[in-house]
C-alpha cells in the first residue's frame, strides 16, 4: 500500500510538474508575440515569426515577384535548456543594409551571412542572416528594433483578388512532393534525412534547414527560386544537374557559421514550361540525401 501510495504521489508529482512547464512555456510564446506584435507559428518549441515584403517592387524583366516567391523575411526562437536561441534572414534593400547591419551590431546580435538570392532584379535586394541566444522577451525587443529601422511591414498583406487559381497537380506528381499554395505561389519544402546542429544544439526544419523550392505562376510557364541545403559533396553534382537543365545557378553561400555537418545552399531561377522546370529540379534533388515522399 505504501509503495502504491509513493508511486501514485511521484506520477501526480511529475504530471503537475509538466502542466506547469507547458503553462510557462504558452506564456513565453504569448510574451515574444506581444513585443514582435503578431502571432507566430509555433511548432516543436520553436515560434517562427514571418515578415513578407509586399511594401517592395522587385521585377526580373517583365515578371513581378511576388513575396511569397522570394521576399519574404522570417524570425524563428527555439527553446534551449534554460534560455532561447533565435536566427533568421532579412529580406533587404541595398539601402537598407548598413543601417540593419549597425542595429543588429549596437544589439549585441551575431551577423552569420550577407548575400543576394537572385540576380538580375530590380530594385536590388539583398539577404541578411542573424542570430542571437539568451532571454526570449529580450531577442524579441532587439530584432523589433532591427526590423523598425527598415520598411518591412509588420501588418498582413491587403488582400488581392486571384482571377483563377493555378492548377500544381502536375508539379507535385513530378517532383514527387505536395506544397503549400499561396496566392500563385506554390511552396514546397523537403526535409533532409540528417540532423543538423548549431554549437551542439539540433537544428528543426522550421529554422531554415529544408530544401525550398517555390513556384510562381507567369502566363503559361512559371517562375521557380529557392534553395537547396547541401553537404560539400552534393554541390557541385547539384550545379550540373541544374545547369543541364537551364536552371540558372544564382547563389552558392552559408547562412549560419557553426553548423555541423558543414552546409552550403546554393539558390536557383528560372522561367519556364513547368513541367520541364519540374523534371530538372527533381533530377537534382536525385542527388541529395533527402527523406523520399511516400
Amino acid at each position: 500500500m505504501k509503495k502504491l501510495t509513493i508511486s501514485l504521489f511521484v506520477v501526480v508529482f511529475y504530471s503537475i510538474l509538466h502542466s506547469l512547464t507547458v503553462f510557462a512555456q504558452d506564456t513565453m510564446w504569448k510574451d515574444i508575440e506581444k513585443v514582435i506584435g503578431k502571432e507566430g507559428v509555433i511548432k516543436d518549441e520553436t515560434e517562427k515569426f514571418t515578415f513578407p515584403r509586399y511594401d517592395l517592387n522587385v521585377k526580373i524583366k517583365d515578371l513581378t515577384i511576388d513575396p511569397a516567391l522570394a521576399l519574404t523575411s522570417w524570425v524563428i526562437f527555439i527553446k534551449m535548456q534554460d534560455k532561447y536561441m533565435m536566427m533568421g534572414d532579412l529580406v533587404l534593400k541595398e539601402t537598407e543594409v548598413d543601417t540593419a547591419i549597425n542595429k543588429l551590431v549596437s544589439n549585441e546580435l551575431q551577423i552569420t551571412a550577407l548575400h543576394n538570392h537572385i540576380l538580375n532584379e530590380t530594385p536590388k535586394i539583398m539577404y541578411l542572416h542573424f542570430s542571437g541566444q539568451g532571454d526570449a522577451v529580450v531577442l524579441a525587443r532587439r530584432i523589433r528594433t532591427v526590423l523598425e529601422v527598415t520598411a518591412t511591414p509588420f501588418t498582413p498583406a491587403p488582400l488581392k483578388k486571384i482571377s483563377e487559381s493555378t492548377d500544381w497537380n502536375k508539379v507535385e506528381s513530378i517532383l514527387g512532393y505536395s506544397g503549400k499554395s499561396a496566392g500563385k505561389v506554390l511552396q514546397i519544402s523537403i526535409a533532409r534525412k540528417e540532423v543538423f546542429t548549431e554549437k551542439n544544439m539540433a537544428l528543426p526544419p522550421q529554422a531554415g534547414m529544408t530544401i525550398s523550392i517555390n513556384f510562381q505562376s507567369a502566363g503559361e510557364k512559371v517562375a521557380s527560386t529557392g534553395d537547396f541545403l547541401l553537404t560539400a559533396e552534393e554541390v557541385n553534382p547539384v550545379v550540373k544537374v541544374l545547369t543541364e537543365n537551364n536552371i540558372l545557378v544564382t547563389a552558392i553561400h552559408n547562412h549560419m557559421l557553426f553548423e555541423s555537418p558543414r552546409l552550403f545552399f546554393l539558390h536557383f531561377w528560372s522561367v519556364d514550361n513547368p513541367e520541364r522546370l519540374a523534371e530538372g529540379l527533381h533530377l537534382a534533388l536525385e542527388k541529395i540525401n533527402i527523406r523520399r515522399s511516400q
